[in-house]
């Protein structure tokens, strides 16, 4: 009899010591520093800094007090969310300041589909807020715990084929400038101002409050099933077009890559199995660890086990499904290629991939709709994202070397909380309104208060 590789029992090829090999993880965002200092590290435990202090101002007041001290005093300040960032945007030598006490909902007009929030509000906090109101957020990322200003400054996306980034339903912004302004922007008011703040990286202003669109609260049906790689990458296309939502997860050295799609449904009974994602992933690192050496041993013996017919069903509110909970820590680089170009793109990731015996994390393929923010990834462009990983504590490099020149020849655009090599000559290339961007990031910020080396590196600032 063939045994069922599933998410929750993937293989079965060993026992507990070899999870001993590498149970260990990186450690959580933020870690005290000695009196006088706060010491940063983000999710991954990639970043990290030795700052000034952590600032956590509970209003618009004092957060404008932060901003203005800092100019006058030269003090370089960067904000921070739940550290999902790969890519060093936080570390900085001066402040680091938290919106954690700038949380929660100001208003909401379900009538009007928009509802108003203070940007430190974390995405599954705000989800669950809405939803107490009879409203939901037309997607969500796959992880929720991102603050709302962090998740929209980065462009942070979900997927599907006629659905934009996050960003793009912010409707309205309020932004504080170390200058001491405060700008409202959005409904009529300075739409240039929006679009540019929508996707900003912090280095216009801190966002303190943003109104963002809202549907009245929908169901999904979930469905998950396999398919060999192949046969993926041929019907990838049409199932985006034919779902809400589509997403595919290929798994290396398996022959096989995960469908996900959803699709809103009338309410009923919520019917959620356990995630077995986790599961899923220890099994592939096992079989990497057991015959990484031997590819070819390697696919057979996953394609033995596998369940072509494995499939799975879930049915919930759309919050409860889109994102979802990642304990397994690891470092990212995504990437946004033309639609047209996304098949042809993964297909030559995928080969590179398989040229590494170490790889066994699956890669995400999802589908993401154009929209006006001026560093948005998608802008004025529908796109395919292509999310390649690699374990926390392990070489990521080639996530770069390997496979940046992949997403170069396809025009990839990077995403910003993502691993990239790009620096200020490559973006300009990509971006048509990057002239604009930096134009008014030099009014807003004259001094670079909001800036890093990072942020200098990527707009071509010098220190």
């Amino acid at each position: 009899m063939r045994p069922a590789l599933n998410r929750r029992a993937l293989l079965q090829l060993g026992g507990g010591a070899l999870l001993g090999a590498w149970a260990a993880q990186a450690g959580g965002p933020r870690a005290a520093a000695p009196v006088g200092g706060y010491r940063w590290r983000n999710w991954s435990g990639l970043q990290s800094c030795a700052a000034q202090a952590l600032a956590t101002p509970g209003d618009e007041a004092e957060l404008a007090r932060l901003l203005r001290e800092a100019a006058q005093t030269g003090t370089p300040l960067r904000c921070v969310g739940a550290g999902h960032s790969f890519t060093p945007l936080v570390p900085t030598p001066g402040k680091i300041v938290s919106l954690d006490r700038m949380s929660g909902l100001l208003a909401h007009d379900a009538a009007a589909g928009e509802a108003t929030l203070l940007a430190g509000t974390r995405i599954g906090q705000l989800a669950r807020l809405l939803d107490a109101q009879g409203m939901a957020l037309r997607n969500q990322p796959d992880v929720d715990v991102q603050s709302f200003a962090g998740a929209i400054s980065t462009a942070t996306h979900g997927t599907g084929a006629g659905l934009p980034a996050l960003h793009a339903d912010a409707r309205a912004l309020r932004l504080l400038t170390p200058s001491g302004l405060t700008l409202d922007c959005g409904k009529g008011r300075d739409e240039d101002l929006l679009q540019a703040a929508r996707v900003s990286l912090g280095s216009l202003g801190v966002i303190a409050r943003a109104t963002v669109a809202t549907l009245p609260a929908y169901y999904l049906q979930r469905k998950l099933w396999l398919l060999p790689t192949g046969k993926m990458l041929d019907a990838a296309p049409e199932l985006a077009r034919r779902h809400r939502h589509f997403e595919f997860y290929y798994l290396p050295f398996t022959g096989y890559a995960a469908a996900i799609t959803h699709d809103i449904r009338p309410p009923g009974p919520a019917s959620r199995p356990e995630s077995g994602d986790e599961e899923m992933l220890q099994e592939l690192r096992r079989l990497r660890y057991w015959l990484g050496g031997m590819p070819a041993l390697r696919r057979w013996t996953a394609q033995k086990l596998i369940d072509p017919n494995l499939s799975e069903q879930a049915f919930d509110k759309s919050w409860r499904l889109l994102s979802t909970v990642r304990p397994t820590r690891f470092n990212e680089s995504e990437w946004h290629v033309p639609r047209e170009a996304g098949i042809a793109c993964v297909r030559e990731v995928i080969e590179r991939l398989e040229r590494r015996n170490d790889v066994f994390f699956p890669l995400e393929f999802r589908f993401v709709k154009a929209d006006d923010a001026w560093l948005s990834p998608f802008y004025h462009r529908d796109s395919c994202s292509i999310a390649v990983h690699a374990a926390a504590g392990e070489p990521h490099d080639y996530l770069l070397t390997e496979l940046a020149p992949v997403f170069r020849k396809h025009e990839g655009r990077p995403h910003w909380g993502k691993l990239h090599p790009y620096g200020a000559a490559e973006l300009a290339a990509l971006y048509p309104r990057w002239n604009d961007f930096l134009k008014l990031r030099r009014e807003l910020d004259p001094k670079g208060v909001l800036l890093n080396s990072h942020l200098r590196r990527v707009f071509g600032v010098a220190a």
